[in-house]
């Protein structure tokens, strides 16, 4: 769960810095190797935690796996997007 909230406050961050049109266009690109994506993530969190953001990379990871979950991700970036 609190993996779940570090995600929420990675895609805040990104979407108050104007990056959300770019991360839109990314996971366009990354669809068709979602799941090769997610598993280098799940290889880059230990490095990640040293900054403390591999609970963020795993629920990332998870949500590239999971089914619909590329589409949750499109949703919450889009968001801000049409604002």
């Amino acid at each position: 769960m609190e993996t779940r909230n570090e995600q929420l406050d990675w895609i805040e961050a990104a979407k108050r810095r104007g990056k959300a049109p770019f991360l839109l266009s990314l996971l366009e690109v990354i669809e068709p190797i979602a799941p090769v994506v997610a598993q280098g993530l799940l290889v880059a969190e230990p490095l990640a935690l040293l900054w403390g953001g591999g609970g963020a990379l795993r629920a990332l990871s998870e949500s590239l796996e999971e089914p619909g979950g590329l589409e949750a991700l499109r949703r919450q970036l889009a968001d801000e997007a049409a604002e």
